[in-house]
């Protein structure tokens, strides 16, 4: 018997093989936290950080309303001395003069700031607030009355030059993810059909019947499929088929966004039950080798 070459490696070798690997087991990990890092910081700058300002003034405001001028906090105190350091400081700096009454409410909002970074967790008020925020207005623009004022509302935000334009989409693609009536229920069946050609499946959603002008064209039931692109599932294309040449999966919508999301590489897992009576998956899988076997009999029919 031949003894066989031990295999050498060199370390450049090594290093862009354990490098890569390691790459691609961090990089996920990486780009996700990155991501939410950066989602997190827009919200904190553009929405909780307002409401924390306007938080900071509506205290200082209420301050010498709930308290005695003499149970006031120290930093809600400003001395004439120091609005004299702060007015000298200003025209040294050739800056435009402030009254004494604005150099007052600048130092005190300067001092209540610092009191207020003194204790991180102030800032979680404004996320707080946000929350509060929109739960009242859902739950004020819920009713019919409020659906038909914001309707209103939405009418003259339609007629605005640029709004017009990007606001109706934006409008569709909120109401897909968070709406409460028809598209999310119409996203609820997942189907396979021959779609861009004979031969060719694509897992889509249903979105409901089509229109009467196509259903007298194709003649019978007729209905709407959006297919999702791979890796963006927000974009895609819609096609109207025969219902009959559509084959129902037993999907979850999640389970077929993931699919779609990572371009085939995360199937839906089913578990055997060992029972006698056959699973969900093997039905859906004897529905789709039923349909294929259907189209390649009628093919060669043709």
């Amino acid at each position: 018997m031949g003894e066989t070459t031990p295999t050498h490696h060199s370390f450049g070798g090594d290093f862009k093989r354990f490098f890569g690997r390691g790459l691609g087991i961090l990089l996920p990990s990486i780009v996700t936290l990155w991501l939410l890092w950066q989602a997190f910081v827009f919200v904190f700058n553009t929405v909780a950080e307002p409401i924390n300002r306007s938080l900071r003034v509506g205290v200082i405001r209420a301050t010498p309303l709930l308290f005695e001028e003499e149970d006031w906090p120290t930093w809600y105190v400003v001395t004439p001395d120091q609005v004299g350091l702060r007015s000298a400081a200003l025209r040294l700096d050739g800056l435009s003069e402030m009254s004494p009454e604005a150099i007052e409410r600048d130092i005190r909002l300067g001092q209540f700031r610092g009191e207020w970074n003194k204790h991180w967790y102030l800032d979680g008020l404004g996320f707080i607030v946000a929350i509060i925020l929109i739960y009242l207005a859902g739950l004020l623009l819920g009713n019919y009355l409020g659906r038909q004022f914001y309707g209103r509302i939405e009418s003259l935000i339609a007629r605005i030059p640029g709004f017009k334009q990007v606001y109706p989409h934006v409008k569709q693609v909120v109401d897909l993810i968070f709406g409460e009536n028809s598209t999310m229920k119409a996203f609820s069946e997942v189907v396979l059909v021959e779609y861009p050609n004979k031969g060719t499946w694509s897992v889509g959603f249903v979105t409901g019947s089509s229109f009467g002008d196509v259903r007298a064209v194709l003649g019978g039931d007729v209905v709407s499929i959006f297919i999702p692109t791979s890796p963006t599932p927000m974009t895609g294309f819609v096609i109207n088929v025969l219902r009959k040449d559509t084959v129902k999966l037993d999907l979850s919508i999640d389970q077929a966004l993931r699919f779609i999301i990572t371009a085939g590489v995360l199937t839906p897992e089913h578990v055997e039950t060992g029972s006698s009576e056959e699973s969900k998956s093997s039905r859906a899988q004897k529905e789709i080798e039923r349909a294929i076997s259907e189209s390649a009999e009628g093919g060669s029919a043709g």
